[in-house]
């Protein structure tokens, strides 16, 4: 219940104050100024300034655009199409005649004509044609290659004017997680075709044409589909990253994670082929069982079957299967080379991949059940 007596004061003292206050009021604008108590006012947003938009010319302004444009008018010219063709036997009327059998990509190495691509793009074939980016067609001659390394030599008679060589980069650069990538091929033989991404991760191991794990490999998200094989991979200033080698798709098409063959083997390769037609391959001087064979007798290890007369394999001790009282016997078994675990011949390849005549390893070995260390030395194999 309310108080009546209470609240009828405190109603009549309200509007006694109320009555003041609007006395006040009318009086203050006759009053000299004062100085008066007032709340803050809120603060109000600055209004921005519109910007001022200027319209832009196809890739007027945009760096990286310009860069893309850029590379592809300088190393475009040193890509070209490569075409193969085979051999191939009628059932019905026994004859042979040569049918299209694939294409892939590739670039000019140098003004003699040589044009690097991928193994796998060239191989079985009976001839290659070699189309540049002027469209001039020219046959092509097999030089060589090397199946572990998925790379291939072929050679053309072109004038040196329509040759534009692709560029390396200097001797030791380095590639780096994040820096640009710029894939130029025919893929489904749309020619020259460019397009662009990032090198995602460097130092890739990934098991290649010729049934060898390839090192170092390059991975990049940039599209590589079929047709792409061979073609460069490229940085921002337009030099060689890599060989566009292999994509990991299930579908066949690019699902943005493909692998090149990195320009420090290309360099090391390349010459070697234009020279002998193979890559040279250091060696013990030893003949190895297959890893089949090693597998089925559940040794872990590679197995040698002999040793060369007068090799460096021979000079250290090292030993093959002999005959004996109970038939085969077992020599040594090769399980490292310099602490690096060897298991099987692709682990033997990638150990001595980087040796060169007259340098020296320790190979471990079992031999009798008993492990061993033993300094060979190395030799190039012919």
């Amino acid at each position: 219940m309310i108080d009546v007596k209470r609240t009828v004061p405190a109603l009549f003292l309200v509007l006694s104050l109320v009555s003041c206050q609007d006395d006040l009021h009318l009086d203050r604008s006759a009053e000299s100024p004062s100085v008066t108590a007032t709340a803050p006012e809120a603060a109000l947003p600055t209004p921005l300034s519109t910007p001022t938009v200027t319209p832009l010319s196809p890739g007027a302004g945009i760096e990286d655009e310009n860069n893309t444009i850029d590379v592809f008018k300088a190393a475009a010219p040193a890509t070209v199409f490569v075409t193969q063709k085979q051999l191939v036997r009628n059932s019905y009327t026994r004859r042979t005649q040569e049918i299209p059998a694939g294409s892939g990509s590739g670039f000019v190495w140098d003004r003699d004509g040589h044009i690097v691509t991928n193994y796998h793009v060239v191989d079985g074939g009976s001839s290659f044609t070699v189309t540049l980016f002027n469209q001039k067609s020219y046959p092509a001659e097999l030089v060589g290659g090397e199946p572990r390394k998925d790379i291939a030599v072929l050679k053309i008679d072109a004038p040196e004017e329509d040759l534009m060589p692709i560029t390396l980069p200097k001797k030791g650069s380095e590639q780096v997680v994040g820096q640009k990538a710029i894939a130029i091929g025919n893929p489904f033989g749309l020619d020259h075709t460019l397009t662009t991404g990032v090198v995602s991760a460097i130092g890739r191991e990934v098991l290649g044409y010729g049934k060898v794990t390839i090192k170092d490999m390059i991975q990049t998200d940039a599209s590589i589909n079929p047709g792409n094989s061979g073609g460069p991979l490229l940085d921002s200033a337009g030099h060689l990253l890599g060989i566009n080698a292999m994509i990991y798709s299930q579908s066949g098409s690019s699902a943005g994670i493909g692998f090149a063959v990195p320009v420090s083997t290309i360099r090391r390769v390349v010459p070697q082929i234009i020279e002998t037609g193979h890559a040279e391959q250091a060696g013990l001087g030893i003949s190895i069982l297959s890893d089949d064979v090693a597998r089925r007798a559940a040794i872990a290890g590679v197995i040698i079957e002999s040793v060369m007369e007068d090799s460096p394999a021979a000079e250290a001790g090292l030993r093959g299967l002999s005959t004996g009282k109970n038939g085969v016997e077992l020599g040594d078994v090769i399980v490292a080379i310099d602490e690096e675990e060897v298991l099987t011949y692709d682990d033997l390849y990638n150990a001595l991949e980087a040796k060169t005549a007259g340098d020296k390893v320790k190979v471990k070995v079992v031999r009798e059940q008993k492990e061993q260390v033993i300094e060979c030395g190395v030799t190039i194999l012919k």
